[in-house]
């Protein structure tokens, strides 16, 4: 039997959650020391995983399949192709930024005399989540998916909940509530599209007998399973609203900004950059390949949902005056255009899709992490307590520039080449959707332009005039990341060759063809 490497990806970060969670209330140093050693384990198992996939290979490799709960004709089944393993390999590569990042998120929790350990609870946390994260990318067993799409919600609330945001301009006391209101807020509205998804997943079992991915898709090759139009088309809306809810996509969005707002900022990274990308992951792995001619049927309405998310969300980042607010209202309009590229049915849009999550991934991180080292400087998310940073902090304000450019998708750093293949994707088949999208891209610059220049330029705020310039931690956070914005805004044939046969096999699904080019014949 070989090596069972896609459970020992996610079984490590679950386990470093139980060591961490279990050590003593007084070496607090040493839970978060233990958290990291685990989130470089998990990172060194996914570059491995991410080494031995073969891109020209098989569809789904590094298989695992055993009985699970035989009643019900579940089995924990895993495998990845080449958009999962991808997104496993960022979500590995994330977590310990992350964790740096944070490294004293939970200390002003600490006391004396409490028993209460939260240093350990919120490192604990965030390895939970990405164990379930990981194991979401790789599972292909529908029902062992939607237990991880609903459990991870559990962890991520009580880090939005018990461990949110300190820099609230109403005090500890408003600041409680708006943690409380949010993290509320984004489990209800994600149980909502769970319970949804629930429906659809027992559905689909009645009209296939079975949950595995694998299955399904032989069965619709010999012709023993034939959905009619209507059942498939009820079973789409129903995996398709859970995801959007994830994802998050207009209208079913409102809970991010909350989210992201309360949360810390790395909690707000893995909620973005980490969690919502399972929901846009999804459609391309079970909408599409489960429903075919559902999601062909839906991609008219999708496109314009999209649509409106990008300009919608664009818009609303113009005008905020909170930092991470804007951050998360950016964040919106950027799924937005996921979507549009997953749902354009061409393989420039959905390889452009994947790309843009993993870019998109990178740079939100790269941003908002650096947005959090000058929030925890300051104690303030409002952009009007701010200005002149770059003359006292100029190292923080040079990353936070080039995290902004990169979230504006300027050429040479990597969301640019995402970002343009989605829109030539989509642009060959939907042009007026295509041409309206690009108002996105000019209020992106807008918006991160404005952002900087109230923050940084102008003359020294009185209240920033003491500020310590980015410590060696912050800059082994924000160093590895700003250069691999860098390298794939250069360089993206990496992850285009590994992308594209994924990409070619979820076009085969919906038996779509790009289209051809219009040519004159010369004269």
């Amino acid at each position: 039997m070989s090596f069972p490497l896609l459970t020992a990806t996610a079984a490590v970060p679950a386990i470093g959650a139980i060591v961490t969670a279990a050590v003593p209330a007084a070496r607090r140093t040493g839970a978060k020391w233990i958290a990291l050693a685990f989130s470089l384990a998990t990172l060194v198992l996914a570059a491995i995983a991410l080494v031995r996939f073969e891109p020209g290979g098989d569809r789904y490799q590094l298989t695992e399949s055993h009985a699970w709960i035989s009643d019900f004709g579940v089995r924990y089944e895993l495998g990845v192709d080449g958009i999962g393993v991808s997104l496993m390999a960022l979500t590995a590569l994330l977590i310990p930024f992350i964790i740096l990042a944070g490294w004293h998120d939970a200390d002003p929790l600490e006391t004396k005399s409490s028993r209460w350990r939260p240093t350990q609870g919120f490192f604990a946390l965030i390895l939970m989540v990405e164990a379930m994260v990981i194991l979401s990318f790789e599972a292909t067993d529908v029902f062992l998916f939607y237990i991880l799409f609903e459990a991870m919600l559990i962890p991520v609330y009580f880090l939005i909940g018990g461990f949110g945001d300190r820099a609230h301009a109403g005090g500890d006391e408003a600041g409680a509530t708006q943690r409380s209101y949010a993290a509320v807020k984004f489990l209800l509205y994600n149980l909502a599209g769970g319970l949804i998804m629930l429906a659809a997943v027992i559905g689909l079992f009645v009209e296939a007998g079975t949950f595995s991915l694998s299955e399904i898709a032989a069965a619709r090759a010999n012709g023993t399973l034939d959905m009619s139009t209507g059942v498939e088309r009820w079973l789409f809306l129903g995996f398709f609203f859970a995801f959007a809810v994830k994802a998050p996509l207009w209208p079913v969005h409102t809970w991010l900004p909350n989210a992201m707002g309360e949360a810390t900022a790395p909690v707000a990274v893995l909620i973005t950059a980490v969690v919502d990308k399972v929901g846009t992951f999804a459609m391309l792995r079970f909408c599409l390949q489960l429903f075919p001619e559902a999601s062909k049927w839906a991609t008219p309405a999708v496109l314009i949902l999209a649509l409106i998310s990008i300009v919608y969300g664009a818009l609303l980042a113009v005008g905020q005056r909170d930092i991470k607010r804007l951050i998360a209202y950016a964040s919106i309009s950027h799924f937005g255009f996921i979507i549009m590229g997953i749902f354009a049915m061409t393989s420039q849009g959905q390889s452009g899709a994947t790309l843009y999550m993993i870019n998109h991934g990178i740079s939100t991180a790269a941003l908002l992490l650096v947005a959090g080292f000058l929030i925890s400087r300051r104690g303030s998310r409002l952009i009007s307590d701010y200005g002149g940073v770059q003359k006292v902090a100029p190292v923080l304000a040079g990353t936070f520039l080039i995290g902004g450019l990169a979230t504006l998708s300027l050429p040479g750093l990597a969301p640019f080449v995402s970002e343009f293949l989605v829109l030539v994707g989509t642009f060959s088949v939907y042009p007026v959707i295509g041409i309206i999208a690009t108002v996105g891209i000019v209020l992106a610059a807008l918006y991160v332009l404005v952002l900087y220049q109230r923050t940084m330029t102008g003359p020294v705020n009185e209240s920033v005039r003491t500020m310590p310039d980015l410590r060696l931690r912050e800059l082994a956070v924000v160093t590895p990341l700003i250069a691999l914005l860098l390298f794939l805004g250069v360089y993206p044939k990496p992850l285009t060759d590994i992308v594209n046969p994924a990409v070619e096999h979820t076009m085969s699904d919906v038996q779509k063809t790009d289209p051809k080019p219009e040519v004159e014949a010369a004269p």
